[in-house]
């Protein structure tokens, strides 16, 4: 498997698991707690699949830098949590990091 569609499965996997921790509870609601820890098995046997080719540094920039601006929409889409200008520049310069060390860094594999 490519490694960056493993990392993308482990991101995808981890932005769900993320999503059901607030639906459940505390973890005090059966099925979103399934989902949370399914979840996150996902995502943590597939970042580490990934961690075969790719550097552990750079993976988990991507990852949680991915993580972090999917979970902030799925925020402000889906719970209604609202994003102030800060942190919509923070969120940008998440992305732009990103795709720094993806398109310069010599550390990752072309």
């Amino acid at each position: 498997m490519n490694a960056y569609a493993a990392l993308g499965i482990a991101i995808v996997a981890e932005v769900i698991a993320t999503s059901a921790l607030k639906a459940s509870d505390g973890f005090s609601r059966l099925w979103p707690s399934l989902v949370v820890v399914a979840g996150y098995a996902v995502a943590f046997f597939f970042l580490s699949v990934t961690l075969r080719t790719v550097p552990t540094g750079i993976a988990y920039a991507i990852w949680s830098g991915a993580g972090i601006v999917l979970i902030s929409a799925i925020g402000w889409i889906w719970f209604r949590q609202a994003l102030d200008l800060p942190a919509l520049i923070g969120l940008g310069l998440i992305v732009a990091g990103v795709a720094v060390v993806n398109l310069f860094s010599k550390s990752v594999p072309h």
